[in-house]
């Protein structure tokens, strides 16, 4: 069969790797891809914000199934036009997508249907959001409600922060994004990443991760789309997994299915497990950048056949096997970001880096350049290994990483650090 995978970054790449191997792939294209994926796929030029132009390749390549990666364009509605096209696909629908696409659905969601969350507020306009500020004890959590690609979260350490916060998304710093603003309580804990995939009814649960959002060392500095990330995350344990399956996946499942706009795809939750236990941050309505590259390092199983199933709601017949060891990225960045990345720059040394033990390196932001590859966004790489714990998979990333030429570019030089120091 012929898949089209839809998406550019570091989380395709791993789909790509994972989707090529499966047997009951013919063919792969991606659009657009990027250079890695160009190695596994062929990358055509659609502009998937077209979903006529999307419906026609898929006709004229004899596409069975479309994998949708990024958020964007299953905001946009591009799964109901392949559903209504007939093009079986893996992502939910506009209306489902909401979970993503914005903050405060995801919140009157959770309240609506006792899901443990942090307790918020909405507003549309600053003097109300101030006012509801006033009230609330310091530190807080400033949102805004939409898209803005993993930067639009401030946590707020002042009164003074907060509001500052709350002036930037009403100017504008974020788009439409922040058109609408939630405000809600500092949770207290540790975070991870669980993912599960649905087909309205059934929710199967996948390999836990722990992502690391700050774009420094320790923790420190702006929050970013990913800096790195491992699996499995210590912290979610048999029963803390169950946990969330039963107080967060299923009543969501449920909720939305009882709303009328079921959830099909993969529901991707962040999670604060607290002294009380696990509560929701947020929900993403696509796979993690980058706990997918941690995730599919570990698989075991076809995921081919898994993303079909959530399209044809077959998922109770699937089972997915893991492999017992650890999987760890490391994320290289261009400088300026989570600002204004630096483009343009050459990448050398890939070859020497792959070649260290049980190391992928998946692309995120690279082009060709003629024979010469070229940093093409904010986060560039994604170098991925495999070990028996977190320290062995650390040090086979780290030792990649010391292969690679890319003076402007930079990576964090802690992942992994809460796992090792337990």
């Amino acid at each position: 069969m012929n898949v089209l995978l839809i998406g550019s970054g570091g989380r395709e790449h791993a789909l790509a790797w994972s989707l090529s191997s499966s047997p009951l792939l013919t063919k792969l294209y991606s659009a657009p891809g990027n250079a890695g994926i160009a190695e596994l796929a062929e990358c055509v030029t659609l502009n998937v914000s077209d979903h006529d132009a999307v419906i026609a390749f898929c006709r004229g390549h004899d596409i069975t199934f479309v994998v949708i990666g990024p958020e964007a364009p299953l905001v946009a509605g591009l799964g109901d036009a392949l559903a209504e096209a007939g093009i079986r696909h893996f992502g939910p629908t506009k209306a489902a997508a909401q979970l993503e696409g914005s903050k405060g659905f995801t919140k009157d969601l959770c309240r609506e249907f006792n899901i443990p969350t942090a307790a918020y507020g909405r507003f549309k306009d600053a003097a109300s959001a101030k006012s509801y500020l006033a009230t609330q004890t310091i530190p807080i959590v400033v949102k805004a409600d939409g898209l803005a690609a993993g930067k639009g979260v401030i946590i707020a350490t002042t009164r003074e922060e907060a509001e500052a916060a709350i002036d930037a998304c009403f100017a504008g710093v974020f788009g439409a994004a922040g058109a609408e603003v939630v405000i809600e309580d500092y949770m207290d804990g540790e975070e991870a990443s669980f993912f599960a995939l649905c087909d309205g009814n059934t929710a199967l649960a996948l390999a836990t991760a722990q992502d690391h959002k700050r774009v420094g060392d320790g923790d420190t500095g702006l929050n970013t789309g990913g800096m790195g990330a491992y699996s499995p995350a210590p912290i979610m344990t048999p029963e803390m997994i169950e946990r969330t399956m039963a107080e967060i996946i299923r009543p969501t499942v449920a909720g939305m299915r009882k709303r009328g706009t079921p959830f099909t795809g993969v529901l991707f939750a962040g999670l604060m497990i607290t002294p009380a236990g696990p509560k929701l941050i947020e929900y993403n309505a696509r796979f993690g950048d980058p706990e997918t590259q941690v995730l599919l390092m570990r698989l075991k199983s076809d995921l081919l056949p898994a993303l079909m199933a959530t399209s044809d709601g077959t998922l109770d017949k699937i089972t997915l096997k893991w492999a017992s060891d650890v999987a760890l990225t490391v994320v290289m960045a261009a400088r300026g970001y989570p600002g204004t990345p630096l483009k343009g720059t050459e990448i050398k040394g890939l070859a020497a880096a792959a070649k260290v033990e049980s190391v992928e390196i998946f692309h995120a932001g690279t082009k060709r350049d003629g024979g010469r590859l070229i940093a093409d966004g904010g986060r560039v790489l994604n170098v991925t290994a495999r070990g028996s714990s977190v320290a062995e998979a650390q040090a086979h990333a780290y030792a990649a990483v010391a292969q690679i030429d890319w003076p402007e570019g930079f990576c964090r030089k802690d992942i992994g650090w809460r796992a090792i120091a337990r």
